[in-house]
């Protein structure tokens, strides 16, 4: 299978469903800053593994298309934030939600977006015990998202985060809302408790591997491919597993001095950068970063073992390994 066309087919299968519940209502500038970031496309990997979980138990992918919806607005909504809370002024090539509309009104778009989600969560065509275990989770998820980002905040610049702490971020940050997802999808698909709770554990080690190498993308990616510049992470002093892993094994010494002089250095060159760059790779820090993702890949795919063969599988599987196999 190849992954890549196979995503991209399930998600422009998806973008009529995505474009469908944002109604023209006043104001209309906030109802274009809700529109902008679910409108403008993206892998859609999130979405596409809502209805992939619901057919892999055997239930009709067509019942999981709103939930999917759902949890894309609530995706995007925690984008619109991120980037007002970071000062970005791109996302996917175009300029972000606070460039074009102002920040209050990219803060009311984020907020419409996680409403508008769990209302048409609500307007579910399944069972009410099955609706709360679907609200719960999703609610949960955009709470412990919510701390997962406090975290992130907190742990910049810090010297004291360590791998526990790191992992626990990324776990809360990104992890969670592919669990709901998928979860949900399972739930929805009519799967037993079992295997709801294995499409789960899939999801969360998934999105721990996701991460760490968005992690990886952010120091070493071609910045032509991700559209981020390459080392930010390190001017902006981001702990991340290379960085903990290189705290953790190099103590006090010359080395140790040369990397922080440039860690969290918001104005450093690229020739620093490049120095720091060097430093984590040398100390095996990035091959080891490399070798956690790929763990938390098997760990995902592990999990699968619960489904029947079949394309779902396959595609969850692909969707495992392509999360750190990416060029963006």
């Amino acid at each position: 299978m190849d992954v890549k066309i196979e995503l991209k087919k399930r998600a422009d299968e998806l973008d009529g469903p995505i474009r469908s519940y944002i109604g023209d209502e006043s104001p209309s500038n906030l109802i274009e800053a809700t529109r902008q970031y679910p409108y403008a496309g993206g892998k859609r990997m999130r979405p596409c593994m809502v209805v992939s979980a619901c057919r892999a138990v055997g239930g009709d992918g067509e019942k999981a298309i709103p939930l999917a919806v759902a949890i894309e607005y609530i995706h995007n909504f925690t984008l619109i934030h991120d980037d007002l809370m970071d000062g970005d002024v791109k996302r996917r090539g175009m300029d972000t939600s606070h460039v074009v509309y102002g920040m209050p009104t990219a803060i009311l778009a984020g907020d419409a977006l996680f409403a508008k989600a769990f209302e048409i969560i609500a307007a579910l065509d399944i069972p009410s015990d099955d609706m709360r275990r679907v609200l719960k989770s999703t609610g949960t998820a955009v709470w412990d998202l919510a701390r997962g980002q406090q975290m992130d905040i907190n742990n910049e610049n810090s010297g004291t985060v360590s791998m526990e702490d790191y992992i626990e971020t990324i776990r809360l940050k990104t992890s969670v809302l592919f669990a709901a997802g998928v979860a949900g999808g399972a739930i929805i698909g009519g799967a037993d408790e079992r295997t709801v709770e294995a499409m789960h554990g899939y999801a969360m080690n998934m999105g721990v591997a996701f991460q760490m190498f968005d992690d990886i993308l952010g120091i070493y990616g071609d910045p032509k491919k991700t559209g981020k510049s390459a080392g930010n992470d390190i001017r902006k002093g981001k702990n991340t597993v290379m960085v903990c892993r290189f705290r953790d094994t190099i103590g006090e010494g010359a080395l140790m001095d040369e990397f922080m002089a440039v860690f969290g250095k918001e104005d450093a060159a690229d020739s620093e950068i490049e120095t720091a760059r060097r430093i984590l790779k040398e100390t095996g820090c990035y091959a080891y970063a490399m070798d956690m993702a790929e763990e938390y890949t098997n760990k995902a795919i592990a999990c699968l073992d619960v489904l029947p063969d079949g394309q779902e599988k396959e595609f969850m599987k692909a969707l495992a390994e392509y999360a750190m196999d990416r060029d963006v």
